[in-house]
This record gives structure tokens, sequence and C-alpha cells, in this order.
């Protein structure tokens, strides 16, 4: 194939830089190589496996968009434990140990980049291999260095960044999250309130790299976020990716709300043994945590409009840390629903599900809607890719939860996104 003007030599079209080489991340970046080696399908990722209708004709949706194939895509980021992205796969133990062989030699060539660590927001994780930077402004400065020498090395003038890292002990917006004049001078000052993901999310909407928040902290849900990524030219999504639990919830739901069916509660408890239930085991962890998974049901049942329906809910979410599942996440849901004259019924949903083989397409579906967003001239917050997440990140107004709902808005979405490529196409 002849190289294009956007295609470098190597082949590299777009760059994908994960801030956290964990779990999930590194179940990303081994899947795509599996893939890649014909070893297993993309299960789960739309842009890889979904079709777009095209008059009688139905598309796949990569070729429709024009995304990078999966050889087009180079993988990086930074991690504060020791190793390659291979002996990160080895401690996650989400890959059978006989195809994580299959990937040594690629996942062995990725060596994370030292990270920043601040105890006061991962109270229950260590720091290993760290910046030496101790204030917060010269650590984003770092990590704008590492993005720029990314980009060279991998010949890719595009890049995401994504924040895969544990969840952070909750906290809300303050005042040094107001604007960039006022975050930047925080940044010097080593303002408490300012958390490492923020520090990531700075550096890369700096560098006009589109971000995705991944977990349920606020990160790029702030304002000075905001305001970055409208100037800069870089689209931002999140909040907490929408994989086990919380999937379901927004499946069934808008079901019983459409049918006017009461619902007088809903318990839910989830049992899970990575690090990312070690970290939640931390109850200010677990609250952030928290906050995105109570928001959906609320959100999509409207008790406020329906008070005889769900006006008198109780909704209650258990994380509960139990190593000898290690990634494979099992949830329960008690539901209690109010049919006809008042009478009551029950349903119970047990998912025995895998936390980071649910979470890795959508990463995946992330970075790559990002970039083309990003192509086709997007900036800020892209409310449109609320369906990946818990709690979509709105510019303004109620997020919608309803997954029906989501994933019509998104199929909107890819084709204006189709249609500004190819009136780019035509300027040419």
């Amino acid at each position: 194939m002849a190289q294009t003007k956007d295609q470098p030599a190597n082949g590299a079209r777009l760059g994908v830089l994960t801030a956290g080489m964990g779990a999930i991340a590194t179940t990303l970046i081994g899947g795509v190589a599996a893939v890649k080696q014909g070893l297993a399908k993309p299960f789960g990722a739309l842009t890889q496996m979904s079709h777009v209708r095209e008059g009688e004709r139905r598309t796949p949706l990569a070729e429709y968009l024009d995304l990078p194939r999966l050889g087009e895509l180079r993988f990086g980021g930074w991690d504060i434990s020791t190793g390659t992205c291979w002996d990160a796969a080895q401690r996650a133990g989400v890959l059978e140990p006989m195809l994580l062989q299959s990937l040594r030699e690629e996942l062995s060539g990725i060596e994370p980049m030292a990270g920043i660590h601040d105890p006061q927001y991962l109270r229950r994780t260590k720091g290993q291999r760290l910046k030496p930077q101790s204030n917060k402004f010269e650590q984003a400065e770092a990590l704008r260095e590492d993005i720029r020498a990314f980009r060279k090395q991998q010949g890719v003038e595009q890049v995401v960044v994504e924040w895969c890292g544990s969840t952070e002990v909750f906290l809300a917006p303050g005042p040094a999250h107001q604007n960039a004049k006022i975050f930047e001078t925080a940044l010097k000052q080593n303002e408490p309130t300012i958390a490492p993901s923020m520090i990531y999310a700075y550096a890369a909407l700096k560098e006009g790299c589109p971000f995705v928040n991944a977990t349920p902290t606020l990160t790029v849900d702030l304002p000075v976020m905001i305001e970055l990524a409208e100037s800069h030219g870089a689209p931002v999504c999140g909040k907490d990716l929408k994989t086990g639990q919380t999937l379901l919830k927004t499946i069934l739901a808008p079901g019983l709300k459409q049918r006017a069916l009461g619902i007088s509660g809903w318990f839910s408890m989830n049992i899970l043994g990575n690090q990312d239930g070690a970290v939640l085991d931390d109850p200010a962890a677990f609250r952030s945590k928290e906050e995105s998974k109570l928001s959906a049901l609320n959100h999509i049942l409207e008790p406020e409009l329906y008070p005889d329906l769900y006006g008198q809910i109780s909704h209650q979410v258990k994380i509960n840390y139990y190593p000898p599942r290690g990634d494979n996440k099992e949830s329960w849901d008690t539901i209690d629903v109010i049919g006809w004259l008042g009478y009551a019924m029950q349903i119970k949903v047990d998912f025995l599900c895998r936390d980071s083989i649910l979470a890795a397409p959508l990463l995946l579906d992330l970075a790559l809607l990002s970039a083309a967003a990003q192509a086709a001239g997007r900036r800020g917050v892209q409310d449109w890719l609320g369906f990946y997440f818990k709690s979509p990140q709105t510019p303004q107004g109620r997020p919608e939860h309803d997954l029906s709902a989501q994933y019509r808005r998104l199929q909107e979405a890819f084709g204006q996104l189709a249609a500004a490529r190819r009136a780019g196409a035509a300027v040419r």
C-alpha cells in the first residue's frame, strides 16, 4: 500500500497513552496484540464489530469513519509500579497464561514511563516508579515532555491519553479548579486539592491530546479542564466506564419504567479481588465510585416526575474486596418491583463478569472515537460518548442514562463524523 501523507513510514496513525498500566490497560494492549496476531476476536468493541446501514448496504463502522486499523496504533503510558507492560499483565492475571505467552515479545517492548503519585489520593497504593519532581507544575511539565517524546519516537501526530489509574478519594470541585490561570498558579503552589489525575489531564490538554477519564474521579469534569479542552482543540469524555452491574441497570431500569412498573428498592452487591477492589476498600475512594453508581438509576427513573412509582425507592450499592476472585467480579442485584394494585414482585440478577474484559474494548472504542472527533474539529465535552460511562460528562443539563437512548445518540454522531470526513476529503 502506498504511504499517504498522514501515515508515517512505520505505519502508525494514532498513539494511545494510558495513565496507569494495570489490569484494564494491559488487557487493552494485550487484547489488541492478540487480535492483530489472529489469536482472538475483538468482541465488545463497536469500532471493530459493528456495522452502519447506508441505504441497502451495511458498512463496517471502522470503514465508515476511516478509523485507524489496529496495526496502526502505538501504545505507551505511565505507571508507578516497576516492570514492563508484560510484567504488569502478569501481575494483573486477567489474560490466561498461554495467550499471554504468545504476546510476550510485543508487551515486553512497552516500558511504562515514571508516573506521579500522591498518597493523599491513593492511600492503599505505594509508588515505586516516580518522577523526581515534587512540585505539581513541574510534574505537569515533565508529563508534557513525555507526550512530545512519545509522539516523536512513534511517528504519530495524534495522541489520545486515557486515565486508567485507580479510583482516587472523593473530592468536590473547589476554587483551584475554576480556570486555567488559577489552576496553573495552584499547581506551582502545590495546591492539595489538585489530584494526580488532574495533572495528567492538564498535561494532555495542554498538548492538544483528547482525554478519556475511565474512572469516577473528577479529573476533567471541572471548569478549568473544559476551558483547556476548548482552547486547545481537544475532546474530553468521562466518567467511569460502564461495564458490569451498571450496564445491566441501564438496560433493565428503562424497560421497567417504560412499562410503568413501580420500584420500591434496588439492592446491589459486588465482590472483586483486583487492584480496583483493594483501592475501593478505602471508604474515601469508594465514595467516588458510589456517586457514579447511584446516579444512573436516579436519572433514569426521574422520581420527581413519577413519585408514585419511584418516590420512595431505596437504592443501595455495596462493593466488597474479596481477593480469591481477582479480576472476575460477581454482582448481585435484588429489585423489588411493584405491579398492578400494588402487588410486590422481585427480580434477581447474578452477573459473573470479568471486569477488565468488559472495560478493555470500551477503552479501544473511546480512543478511536475521540481521535475521530478531534479530526472532525470537535473539542470540549463529548456527551455523545455517554454510552460508555456510568456517570456521563455533559456540558450542561442532565446526562442521559438510558442505554437505548445513548445508543441512538451515538449512531447520530457517527453519521455526523462521517459527513465531516467526507466534506474534508472533498475540500482536499
